[in-house]
């Protein structure tokens, strides 16, 4: 099921820095080209982002710096977004497969059916050897005595240790350091606040009024989630018309509405739309920022109003390549096969497989992309948005390229494109109810041809 390796001209040790999805993907993509891999991991298994815990954080904005980080943001009744099929590895096909014992058998699965699939992905390629439990890094810099080397420094068990490797690849995701919305007045604002990374269960809202700010995908399904017990929900939408306010269909206590104008000191939110409702909570469904806390590359890579950079094609900084890359940085894609082929062009890379641009020229490169986001008046925040300014499949493509590898299946592209119509559209039906069997019927095709190599 593995890809064709040739063989590497050069065998590097790295370090990744995560076990989630894309480390693990890097980590079998770097020991497919002969590289030695270690892999560190904080908790006590992998999964990342997809690794569930009923428990939260003590302060439910996640504001305060010295708090115990939780380090999942998944809710109890989550589902994928995506299809099942589409979202999988492309040679480890996320299918119902008989022996996986169907235990989530559905085309949009629950986050504990995702867990069981990347540690089938891990076992079949043999990843936990590498990886390095509750193991927690610290520092990652360029060792002062060679600066073509990384120094890396963890803490296991409460010891302090480090080591020397020929690169780092990142991928400590970015689903734990909340942005927050701001809001007017809401320091005298008396009502409680919370944000979506601190959410699990819809208990606590039980025959409360409250306010979700944020109607992204996560917004949009935790309001839904929260509906069934809630006295009322007000989802607050940023994308839509200042005069919108519109219920929601299926629901007779949900609502849409515009931003939140300001809130005040008797409880009540008022909108932009002109409507005013008193609440008890509001709801932060607003994202988060990419946080590297143990990485010090000497400002050669910064984060800017969450924009990570310079990075030549979201992956290498053109001063420090290809010694430091980065697996995962865009958003709303559909991540497992991107983080595959990102992880493809970093290990050839390293190999000496594949030679990159010169730093300037790939410092020019990165250059024009900024300048081209900024014409386009997008805020630098979206820079690692694909959905806006560049095709996720384009750049896929792009990779599998570089990579001499096939790229990405015209299905997979197309069963993308029409759940993100349907989520559009507000369907609360949309995981449930399709009508793409035959692109089902082509996925199933290709992954015979996949797995019968």
């Amino acid at each position: 099921m593995a890809p064709t390796v040739n063989s590497p001209t050069t065998s590097c040790h790295v370090a990744v820095i995560g076990a989630g999805a894309a480390g693990l993907v890097a980590a079998r993509e770097l020991h497919h080209k002969g590289h030695s891999v270690v892999v560190f991991e904080r908790g006590n298994q992998i999964g990342g982002v997809w690794a569930y815990t009923p428990n939260v954080e003590s302060d439910p904005l996640s504001i305060d710096p010295t708090r115990p980080v939780i380090h999942s943001s998944l809710y109890n009744s989550l589902r994928t977004i995506i299809p099942r099929e589409c979202m999988g590895f492309t040679d480890f096909p996320f299918s119902t497969r008989p022996e996986n014992g169907s235990r989530d058998p559905r085309r949009h699965p629950g986050h504990r059916e995702v867990l069981a699939y990347l540690k089938d992905f891990a076992r079949e390629f043999k990843i936990e050897e590498m990886i390095r439990f509750e193991t927690d890094v610290v520092r990652a810099e360029p060792a002062a005595e060679n600066q073509k080397k990384w120094r890396v420094e963890f803490r296991n068990s409460g010891d302090i240790s480090d080591e020397i490797y020929d690169a780092v690849v990142v991928c400590n995701g970015h689903y734990t350091e909340p942005r927050h919305a701001l809001i007017p007045g809401i320091e005298s604002w008396p009502g409680k606040q919370i944000h979506s990374h601190n959410y699990r269960v819809p208990d606590q809202f039980r025959d409360q009024v409250v306010v979700v700010i944020g109607s992204s995908v996560s917004g949009v399904d935790i309001s839904r989630d929260i509906a069934n017990v809630t006295k009322e929900v007000h989802l607050s939408s940023r994308s839509t018309k200042p005069e919108t306010y519109e219920q929601v269909p299926g629901y007779d206590n949900l609502w849409l509405h515009s931003t939140v104008e300001t809130v005040c000191r008797d409880g009540s939110v008022v909108f932009r739309n002109g409507k005013t409702v008193y609440a008890d909570t509001i709801m932060h469904c607003t994202g988060y920022k990419y946080y590297f806390p143990f990485l010090d590359t000497k400002g050669e890579v910064t984060v800017e109003d969450n924009c990570v950079g310079p990075l030549y094609k979201h992956i290498f900084s053109p001063a420090l390549s290809p010694e430091l890359s980065f697996i995962g940085l865009p958003w709303q894609v559909t991540p497992f096969p991107m983080f595959e082929l990102q992880s493809k062009w970093v290990a050839a890379v390293l190999a000496g497989q594949i030679s990159l641009p010169s730093q300037d020229e790939m410092m020019e490169d990165t250059k024009m992309f900024y300048a081209k986001l900024e014409a386009s008046g997008l805020p630098k925040r979206y820079t690692h948005l694909m959905a806006e300014l560049d095709s996720q499949f384009v750049y896929d493509n792009w990779l599998a390229d570089q990579c001499d590898y096939p790229r990405i299946e015209k299905w997979r592209e197309q069963m993308f494109y029409i759940v993100f119509k349907r989520i559009q559209a507000q369907s609360i039906t949309y995981k449930d109810d399709w009508a793409d069997d035959h692109l089902i019927a082509e996925a199933y095709e290709d992954f015979v041809r996949f797995t019968s190599n």
